[in-house]
């Protein structure tokens, strides 16, 4: 099969033949239809962690050409099974291969089955993008789910929080993970009827998109104005919001969100101080981090630190999964299909996300697939199928 293989002394990724991987207990082996793109890809492909020869990328949706032993016959998954998922790619220390293949082996209950009413280009959309989203709201921040995954701690959080009246706060509102989130936001408050306040900073080109179904934004602030802080807290009558989810996490936004908090609030971020993506200090609260690859239920290690094996983080991305199979209500994203396969993300996909933060997206190109990216997922279809 052909695959896109990290090169670490080159900094990039080219295509190349190699072997088709079998699936192992537990495991699934998946015909790549789909892949769609994240910032992570192209960062740790110009900044390599792992070895040359890794295949690298992380979201993919296709059907399963094969199911490898102990997968349970309660699974509902079957050979020609439509599904999706997201693999851990090169984005760490870690021997693990990623998605931008045209097979790829994953653990059975960390996909899910796509429905037909939804596009393979679509399905490829969710997967990391859902998952870190739904780990900030309900994981992290504490929000009810609208799936079980702990029992009578969740319903305990169901009451704790029915009927209430709650600010959440979105800064990055049109980027992936921020529209998911919203849209979380919006199932959790489904789930016991309390009255959640979606606050959000974007552009203001978007503010049409994210004010109308599936988001629902109650009020949306530019970005780019200066006084927006001040403006998000007289929403709130100067009181300040519940929760907030800073989805970009560069440089002075971690500081600049913190400021929208009231006494009590909490919030959550996408990137790490591990990572120095940023260092502000005297921040009124310790802002919650955590890798979307926790997930995966493995030790994932980088250069500097490493993030620990969680059982728990596992069992809420099987469940989070579980809901997405049996139609838990989150809409695909807006998506920009790419032109060409595999061999031209690097030179088109990774251009358009650049090497490192929102500030390095910048390139002369002026082909219409080219033109920047905002509420939008960058998506290519690997090999040949109908």
């Amino acid at each position: 099969m052909q695959g896109l293989v990290l090169d670490t002394e080159q900094k990039t990724a080219f295509v190349k033949d190699i072997p088709i991987p079998e699936p192992g207990a537990g495991e699934v082996l998946i015909q790549v239809y789909t892949v769609a793109l994240n910032p992570i890809d192209p960062l740790y492909v110009h900044n390599p962690l792992g070895a040359t020869g890794r295949t690298v990328g992380s979201d993919f949706a296709g059907i399963i050409n094969k199911l490898g032993e102990a997968v349970p016959s309660t699974s509902g998954l079957k050979e020609g099974q439509r599904v999706a998922g997201f693999l851990q790619g090169a984005c760490s220390v870690n021997e693990r291969p990623g998605s931008f293949a045209e097979y790829a082996v994953a653990p059975w209950d960390l996909v899910w089955r796509v429905p037909s009413t939804l596009s393979f280009e679509e399905a490829a959309t969710k997967n990391l993008c859902g998952l870190t989203a739904a780990q900030a709201v309900f994981f992290r921040l504490g929000l009810p789910a609208p799936f079980t995954w702990k029992g009578k701690e969740e319903e305990d959080r169901i009451r704790k929080w029915a009927k209430k009246e709650v600010y959440f706060f979105i800064a990055g509102a049109s980027t992936s993970v921020g529209m998911y989130a919203a849209q979380l936001v919006r199932r959790s408050a489904e789930v016991n009827g309390a009255t959640i306040r979606l606050l959000g900073a974007a552009s203001k080109q978007r503010f049409s998109l994210l004010k109308s179904e599936p988001y629902g934004y109650d009020d949306l602030v530019d970005y780019r104005n200066n006084d927006w802080v001040e403006h998000i807290r007289a929403l709130t009558g100067g009181k300040g919001v519940d929760f907030a989810y800073d989805c970009i996490s560069e440089g002075n936004t971690v500081k600049t969100v913190s400021e929208t908090l009231n006494n009590s609030g909490n919030m959550a971020i996408v990137r790490s101080r591990e990572g120095n993506a940023w260092n502000a200090e005297d921040l009124p609260v310790e802002p919650i981090y955590g890798a979307v690859w926790e997930g995966l239920g493995i030790e994932i290690q980088y250069q500097g630190f490493t993030v620990p094996t969680s059982p728990e983080a596992r069992a809420f991305a099987v469940a989070f999964f579980k809901w997405l199979s049996e139609g838990g209500e989150l809409s695909a994203n807006p998506v920009r299909l790419m032109p060409g396969g595999l061999d031209s993300i690097v030179k088109d996909g990774f251009l358009l996300l650049g090497p490192g933060s929102m500030e390095d997206r910048e390139h002369t190109r002026t082909e219409s697939w080219m033109r920047p990216i905002s509420a939008e997922k960058l998506v290519y279809r690997v090999g040949e199928w109908n």
